[in-house]
């Protein structure tokens, strides 16, 4: 039996074989990004996303973490953070399982089939059951606004742009419609 870096490596290595962009975090290979694009016939097909993933010391033995660092509108997944509710990452994972299946299989059915029943977007959940279509025009929106393949492959520092210096979150405020309205 192969130890959890030799697992690691090879994981790696057959994932960066797979046709992904993998971007190493410091000199080791348990952190990392992963360009992910989304599935088509889904309404995430234009998006492309950076995932970050880091992998325990027990990979395969303990699932890796993962999280989408740029924007998505999705049930299942933490517009603020990027965190994934995914049964298979947090709860049923199996050492059988390996990175390729993460973005191959995992990934992809959560964007074709969120569960909007144990939502960790409140807000995405609730109009997915109520106005689907609404719903995809939604998803749309967040995927031209924030998944293009420019905000996957800039640096946080390439990404702003002029008209646009300081998102909401840098002010830590989500009061909207303050800004610019005169002094009384």
């Amino acid at each position: 039996m192969s130890s959890p870096s030799k697992r690691r490596e090879m994981d790696l290595m057959k994932l960066m074989m797979s046709d992904y962009k993998v971007d190493m975090i410091n000199d080791g290979m348990q952190e990392f990004y992963v360009h992910f694009h989304g599935p088509k016939d889904s309404p995430y097909h234009e998006g492309v996303w950076k995932i970050r993933v880091e992998l325990p010391d027990a990979y395969p033995y303990k699932s890796p973490s993962i999280g989408f660092v740029n924007k998505i509108y999705h049930p299942n997944v933490d517009e603020m953070s990027g965190s994934v509710c995914l049964d298979v990452i947090n709860q049923t994972w199996s050492p059988m399982f390996d990175l390729v299946n993460v973005f191959e299989v995992f990934l992809p059915q959560l964007l074709l089939y969120p569960n909007a029943s144990d939502p960790l977007n409140g807000e995405a959940a609730a109009l997915m059951m109520r106005d689907r279509a609404a719903y995809d025009q939604k998803v749309k929106e967040y995927c031209e606004k924030y998944a293009k393949p420019e905000d996957v492959g800039a640096t946080q520092d390439e990404k702003s742009s002029d008209d646009e210096e300081l998102s909401e979150d840098d002010y830590g405020s989500s009061d909207e419609g303050i800004a610019g309205q005169p002094d009384p």
